[in-house]
């Protein structure tokens, strides 16, 4: 009994005493021979995550011609992913490559609020995308007066104040839950859903709760974003010429490409999960591909996929080679 009290602390309310853990065990892989070597790759995946997302953060910021309305979403998008991975690899290396699983329920909580910030984030920014890509190509005319920076700043803005708000609550409900049997969360990380189920009082408002934060999350922006290419459809066959109907197109592969990575794998994730049981071991590893795979993507295919960011680079690297020149013209006036 004595044990039990050293693991489990009471908190009184002014109407209820709940029982919070002091702390939590992610329990992660189980039984899987050379776990680790995963582990070893997801350090692999976030060294080219903080590298790609932090240059196509400092191209957009060198570069004058992509200091655009589009480019704010590409750059929140970068910001995201770079702080989305940031919440969930270090810590995920930590605890299971060096063997910490012990987490502690305030740190669980921070843990749980930034990884799926980020997250909603990641998805309102390819929301933002679409949106974009619709004025683009249906209101070319009227593109530079509708989408502005400043109402792209706006819609960012907004999207960060809904997405803070909407988690905060769902975080802070879990406060409101008692843990008076197990405290082993079968996931990788402070997942809502594995924590909210430990419970041993009612967490039907947590359960509804985790409900919104997937339609918020996955299917709303999923919707928005196929409804949004339906409209793109019907302009594109408007148009009359194909050279015009081309490369409207290819101003849309890179953002679909990144719907596709992003929304794809994780959709099936839900609806295999909501039909048939999936074994804990393969629904982690599955979500967790899901959760740092399209970071470290993005950049790379918006650099390759996308003109006004290659040309960007080029003009960079060109205006750098020049200074360059300049500087070792200058120190050999000097020395002579």
């Amino acid at each position: 009994m004595a044990a039990e009290i050293m693991f489990i602390q009471s908190v009184s309310t002014t109407n209820a005493t709940y029982i919070r853990p002091i702390t939590f065990y992610i329990n992660g892989f189980r039984n899987i021979p050379h776990a680790k070597y995963y582990y070893m790759f997801l350090c692999f995946v976030y060294a080219v995550t903080v590298l790609g997302n932090s240059f196509i953060m400092g191209i957009i910021y060198l570069a004058r011609t992509l200091h655009t309305a589009k480019y704010i979403a590409v750059f929140n998008l970068a910001l995201s992913d770079l702080c989305g991975s940031s919440a969930l690899i270090p810590k995920l290396v930590d605890m299971f490559l060096f063997e910490n699983q012990y987490i502690s329920y305030e740190a669980c909580l921070a843990n749980m609020f930034f990884v799926f910030v980020f997250m909603t984030l990641q998805s309102f920014s390819l929301l933002a995308l679409a949106y974009d890509r619709v004025v683009a190509i249906c209101f070319p005319l009227r593109y530079h007066a509708i989408v502005t920076k400043a109402a792209m700043t706006l819609i960012i803005g907004v999207m960060w104040i809904f997405s803070v708000s909407i988690i905060a609550l769902t975080v802070s409900l879990i406060t409101r839950l008692s843990f008076c049997r197990s405290t082993t969360v079968d996931s990788y990380f402070c997942d809502h859903g594995p924590i909210h189920r430990l419970a041993c009082n009612d967490n039907s408002v947590n359960i509804i709760m985790g409900i919104i934060c997937v339609a918020v999350l996955i299917v709303f922006p999923l919707i928005f974003i196929t409804f949004s290419y339906f409209i793109i459809g019907f302009a594109l066959l408007k148009m009359s010429r194909g050279v015009e109907r081309t490369k409207a197109m290819k101003t849309c592969t890179a953002h679909l490409i990144l719907v596709a990575i992003g929304y794809v794998p994780i959709s099936s994730i839900y609806i295999a999960a909501s039909i048939i049981p999936i074994n804990p071991n393969v629904r982690i590893f599955n979500t967790a591909l899901t959760q740092t795979i399209p970071p470290m993507l993005n950049p790379i295919i918006y650099t390759l996929k996308t003109e006004e960011v290659l040309q960007s680079i080029k003009a960079i690297y060109r205006h750098s080679k020049v200074n360059s020149a300049m500087e070792r013209a200058i120190k050999n006036a000097v020395r002579n």
